[in-house]
């Protein structure tokens, strides 16, 4: 850090931060004494990463590639390879307010581009590398993007679009500029207008899960700032290693690949990988010292397939997030390395708003309780404060850490944030211990017999079986019930998706279950998902309501009386 006295903003920034490291294990001290900073001008990568970096010789990034080896950089000079490439994107037309498409893997180029996109007050649009024509198309189009920095795989996508800068990680094509060249700018930060936490920041295009996806903006402050909440959730310290496994693009990557940790001065350690193999991840877990490990659900099942030996001599905390992490995983990890996975909750929309924080008891399959900074309430239909109904959060004091709005939608922004409530969409109880435990996504509960069926519950009832890898609970039209439960189920290697296999697993989870959630129908089959590891149940809902609709029975659907 600089010896000297840090700037109003920093300062007030740095309060907040060691707010919640003081009261790092006491939850009911943080939630009684932490509140967002108030910040009237605010530049995250000027008045915070900067004057973090100065001097500062600590790695802020390490990146492991398989194909291109080790790649560590420290504060310090990331700070100055950001300046330089803000240098650049400036001088050749960047301002304030412009947007920018960042479609990259996890290479350097991508933190050098979003720290010189928050410098210039510029908007990063993040993009997956796996986004079709199509997508980009969206994108550029939806999005209004100016400007794109990509992937050399990806250059051949923007064909037809006309834009200001566009830089590649890679050989020069197609139009693009090599990103090395972006680095070759005179390392001087231009003097841009100063960015407000009403300013824009980022814009993303939600999954997609349901329908196409929506536009979330965020400011220059309810991410980098707001994500206080999650750098609490994580348990991060200062000089930590974290690691989180999940892909460029997406905003979990914002949270825990950058703002978090950044936020607690940790260093990111970043796996770049053309696929994701469970027994390399536990080798890095254990060469690189990791410290703090934050991986979606799919990952930590795709883990406890493989033998997870002895515990990494370094891991400290482990968290999960995404979609709800079923018991029997934590189950599994906690024997295996007397550690617990804790589960936390939140949406591109906001940072993390709930979850099982560091030092306090975890009940398993529960979502853990509301973060510094966030009022969590549960909704009902008729938009009373019940202990079940939809999370929302209540907006008097509006949480730093939730979106602007949805981007050109001043309707859906209004309806998502009526009388006095951000409504997440999702639903939960909420137990005589303040404990919140997930029901399901609005549109995936259903009714069977008038009775509301939770996906999640029936699920992770499924993954108990030892022969079930995945599973996904929808509903099966039926003329008497109005609906029952179906799975469809992905089996674990070794296992044959017989009628007898159907049998013993609907038998299996008949014991565990009441009468009314029994599962009616089994069918062996892959899960549809979005490409960010989502599962498109509303995919699985509409097809089985057309083939019901015909009265198709597919070959290795198998039902309970069978």
């Amino acid at each position: 850090m600089t010896t000297r006295g840090p700037s109003i903003p920093t300062a007030a920034f740095l309060k907040a931060r060691d707010t919640l490291f003081r009261l790092r294990e006491d939850y009911d001290g943080a939630i009684r004494e932490f509140s967002f900073p108030k910040l009237e001008k605010f530049n995250w990568a000027i008045d915070w990463f900067d004057e973090l970096a100065r001097g500062n010789a600590r790695p802020a990034l390490r990146i492991i590639s398989e194909t291109a080896g080790t790649t560590e950089v420290s504060f310090s000079e990331l700070s100055d390879r950001s300046t330089r490439v803000a240098a650049y994107l400036h001088a050749h037309g960047v301002r304030k307010g412009d947007r920018i498409l960042v479609m990259l893997n996890n290479v350097l180029p991508l933190w050098e581009t979003v720290l010189a996109a928050i410098k210039l007050g510029a908007v990063v649009i993040p993009a997956t590398t796996q986004l079709t024509a199509d997508d980009v198309r969206d994108r550029l189009e939806r999005g209004g993007a100016r400007h794109a920095v990509v992937d050399a795989t990806c250059v051949e996508r923007f064909a037809g679009f006309t834009l200001g800068v566009k830089l590649v990680a890679g050989a020069a094509a197609g139009g693009f500029t090599p990103f090395d060249d972006a680095r070759s700018a005179h390392g001087t930060l231009p003097d841009p207008a100063p960015t407000t936490p009403d300013d824009p920041l980022l814009l993303y295009f939600t999954s997609g899960t349901t329908a196409k996806p929506k536009l979330v903006l965020h400011t220059q402050v309810s991410y980098p700032v707001g994500h206080f909440s999650t750098m609490y959730w994580i348990g991060l310290r200062e000089g930590d290693v974290h690691q989180n496994i999940s892909s460029p693009g997406w905003a979990k990557h914002a949270w825990s690949s950058f703002f978090a940790p950044w936020n607690a001065g940790a260093t990111v350690l970043v796996h770049d990988a053309s696929r994701f193999k469970a027994s390399r991840t536990l080798e890095i877990l254990r060469t690189e010292r990791v410290q703090t490990l934050c991986a979606p659900p799919t990952v930590w099942r795709m883990l406890v397939l493989e033998k997870l030996g002895a515990r990494p001599q370094a891991l400290r905390e482990v968290v999960s997030a995404g979609e709800p992490l079923n018991p029997e995983i934590i189950e599994h990890v906690r024997k295996d390395w007397d550690i617990t996975i804790r589960d936390g909750y939140g949406q591109t929309e906001t940072t993390a708003q709930i979850g099982n924080s560091p030092g306090q008891r975890v009940l398993a399959g529960s979502m853990g309780r509301p973060l510094p900074g966030y009022q969590v309430a549960l909704v009902d239909a008729e938009g009373r404060e019940s202990s079940e109904g939809e999370i929302a959060l209540r907006l008097d004091p509006r949480p730093l850490g939730l979106m602007a709005g949805y981007l050109d939608d001043p309707g859906r922004t209004a309806a998502a944030t009526a009388q006095g409530y951000y409504r997440t969409g999702d639903e939960a109880s909420r137990d005589a211990e303040g404990y919140y435990h997930y029901v399901g996504r609005g549109d995936d509960v259903f009714k069977s017999s008038d009775y509301r069926i939770s996906p999640f519950e029936l699920e992770s009832a499924l993954i108990e079986h030892p022969a079930v890898a995945e599973a996904a609970v929808v509903p099966s039209p039926d003329p008497v019930r109005m609906s029952v439960p179906k799975c469809f189920v992905v089996l674990k290697p070794g296992h044959e998706p017989t009628r007898e296999m159907a049998r013993e697993i609907l038998e299996f989870v008949k014991g565990r279950l009441a009468p009314f959630k029994r599962i009616r129908l089994l069918e062996f089959a892959e899960l549809p998902k979005t490409i960010s590891g989502k599962i498109r149940r509303v995919q699985l809902r509409n097809l089985e309501k057309d083939r019901r609709a015909r009265g198709e029975k597919p070959p290795l659907e198998f039902g309970l009386d069978d």
